[in-house]
Formats: C-alpha cells, structure tokens, sequence
C-alpha cells in the first residue's frame, strides 16, 4: 500500500476529476486478518480477527438530491463519447438499490445506502470515488473494508449518528443481500472495532467484543501473509451451501446456533450423514480452539499457537473443505522452512494463508514458498506481514 498521504491524494485527485471539486472528506478502513476462529461467526461462535494497514479509502460528498455516482480507482479507465479518458463511473438513485439489481463492487459500496436507511436513517445521495488498497480476492476482507469505508463516510457526511454495531449491520446487509455473498459478520466488526496493537475477540453470539494484546514483536514473532494468488469467490454457492447444511445441522439438534452444542460426540451419533458430521465437527472444534487461542494471548504465551493454528488448517481442509493445493502447499512449506504454525485465512477456496514465524525468519519462510510454486509453474504468491492496525475512520 502506498503512504497515507499518497493514498490520499490519489482518491482526491480522482474525485476533483469526476466532480469537478473537492471531497467533504477521505475516510479509510482496513482489511483484517482472521487469527483463527474461520467459518464460525455465521454459527454463533467466537473469532479472533485484527485490522491491517492495507486500506480501502473513499472520498465522498453528500449530494442534495437521492442521486449516487461511484467510481472505482480499480476499474479500467474507458473513453468516453469524446475520446477523452474517463474512469468508468456508475449512476444511478437511491432507490434503484435493491437485491440483485446492483452486481459487483457496486453492490458492496451503495449496498451501505440501502441497509442504513433500512434500519431508519435518511441517507443522501452522494458522489464517492474509492480506492482499495486490500489485495482483491485475497481472503482478507476487501468487501468488507470497501463496505465499512463507505459506512463511516456516510454517517459522518450526512450525521447519521450510528453506532458502530449499527454501521456493520448496514454493511452485512450491503453483503449479504445486495451482493448476495451469504458471509457472516466477522469482517465488518473488525474493520469498525479493532484496535491498533490488538485481536478482537468477538462473540457472534450476542456482538460482545473484547480486546486482547497482540504483540508480535515483543514475543519475538511476525505473522506472515501468504497471498497464493488463487482467487476465491463468496458467491459461486460453496460458501452458501455450507452455511446452510450448518443451519440445517442446528435444526435437527434443537438448537439456535452450532454455538449451543455441549458434547460434540452425543451431537455427531445424531446427524444423518458423514459430510454433516464433518462440518458440525469442524465448527465445535474450531470454537475450541479460539478459546484456547484467547486463553494463550492473554497470558502472553503467543509463541505457543503454533499448533493450534495447524489443527485449524487441518479442520478447514478434512472436515470443512474449503482448503485449496496451493494453500495446503503454502501452509506446509512455511511450516518446513521453520514456521511454528500455519493456516488458510478468510473463506478459504483460495487467497491467503497465514504463517507464525519467528522474527528474522520470514524472508526465508517467503523464499521456500515462493520455490515452491514455482516448482509446481503456479503463479508466484505475494507476501506481507501482518501488523495489528486502527479500525475505520476519516483520514483527511
């Protein structure tokens, strides 16, 4: 990601060239790291998700009618009737938001519009140019950042005066229905509750959040981003059907959530088949593991979660399948080349992995992982390393 200040120049600079002025302001949120705790908070349980410093940034000013125009700095620019080289822009109202009515990006950005004034606010039209700065398809959240810079935007411009668990209830709306990807809400609440320097445990249960000390440096420790570059999808149906089979599941227990089963064996004999059994194993096992994990990072004992990170890789690939070669590959080679532990990150059907590393170690890690899809002619991954960051806010 570039410097803050180039950042904020870019958005703007593309803002006075659609607008023809200056934004009201420049808000930003981040993408987010999932420490562990994957494919549980659609099933009440807990996570234990941070921000990074990769940011989608949105300049905006409200309008005075209920028109929207968008442009993303993302899309190719095209030329427009004159010949002249113009970002591709989306127009349309505030009223023309609606399940499948607003594909792609749009529906992530103007999505916000439409679940804020369904939970009561009135909310304006508006010109935003954004500008992401999380890698797309990368499994760490860039919907979500996209969706939550809009949402602090919006609630400043227009004085909405939403609190933040009402914010990211417009951006799960904005995701879930508009965009149609059926995530749970993990990722917004990171990216508006975070804090610099921590994990958030979050229970999805009742909203709860409770900030836990993640300091990296001082364990003498890095996280390690593995991008693998296979792009995934939340909504090609797998992520669904998996969350349904999940809701399936709790209703044949008797229970609202997998989050309420007590002796995962008893709940096991019960289920009808064995892809069931799997998932439901795999989400009691995992909400286990997050509490151990949490256990772990209050104690300031971070060195030890190297194998609760690869029990975790372990689930998501044998019981819950949404794993991939190239990160079963990435997680396995990082492991070989000295990291304590590894796992996939985020929905899983690609993106990212991330590895614990001891401080020093990671180029070294990043090397092998690197010879290693190269050996396989695989598109080389990209790496970063994974800094607890600030949530959502205005920048400029």
């Amino acid at each position: 990601m570039p410097d803050p200040d180039t950042a904020v120049r870019r958005v703007t600079g593309h803002f006075r060239s659609l607008t023809g002025r200056s934004p009201d302001g420049v808000w930003a949120a981040p993408g987010r790291v999932n420490l562990i705790g994957e494919h549980v908070d659609y099933n009440g349980g807990l996570c234990l998700p941070f921000a990074l410093p990769h940011r989608t940034l949105v300049a905006l000013s409200p309008r005075s009618d209920d028109r929207i125009r968008l442009t993303s700095a993302q899309i190719r620019p095209v030329p427009d009737a004159r010949g002249a080289t113009r970002a591709a822009t989306w127009r349309g109202s505030l009223g023309e938001i609606a399940p499948g009515r607003s594909p792609g990006w749009v529906g992530y950005a103007a999505g916000v519009a439409w679940g804020l004034r369904r939970l009561g606010f009135d909310v304006p039209g508006f010109d935003a140019v954004v500008d992401g700065h999380v890698p797309l398809g990368s499994g760490l959240s860039s919907s979500a950042a996209l969706e939550c810079a809009v949402a602090v935007a919006l609630d400043e411009v227009a004085g909405l005066g939403a609190d933040p668990s009402q914010l990211a209830e417009a951006c799960i709306a904005a995701e879930n229905e508009i965009a149609g990807a059926p995530t749970g809400g993990m990722d917004q609440t990171a990216a508006l509750r975070c804090r610099a320097g921590h994990a958030l445990l979050l229970d999805t249960r009742d909203g709860s959040v409770e900030h836990l000390s993640l300091d990296l440096a001082a364990a003498g420790t890095e996280l390690l981003v593995i991008d693998t570059r296979a792009r995934h999808s939340l909504v090609d149906g797998q992520y669904g059907s998996r969350r349904a089979m999940c809701e399936q599941a709790a209703r044949i227990l008797g229970v609202t959530t997998l989050r309420e089963v007590d002796d995962l064996a008893a709940a096991l004999d019960r289920l009808p088949h064995d892809e069931m059994r799997r998932r439901v194993r795999h989400v009691v096992t995992e909400i286990e593991r997050v509490r151990r994990t949490a256990d772990l990072l209050s104690s300031r004992r971070l060195g030890e979660l190297g194998p609760l990170l690869d029990a975790s890789h372990a689930s998501l690939r044998d019981d819950y399948e949404v794993s991939c070669p190239e990160l079963d590959l990435g997680c396995s080679v990082a492991r070989e080349a000295g990291a304590s532990g590894a796992r996939m990150t985020g929905g899983g059907f690609g993106g990212s992995a991330i590895a614990l590393v001891e401080t020093g170690r990671t180029e070294a890690v990043a090397g092998a992982v690197t010879a290693a899809f190269a050996a396989r002619d695989w598109a080389a991954p990209a790496f970063l390393r994974a800094v607890p960051s600030d949530p959502a806010g205005r920048v400029r």
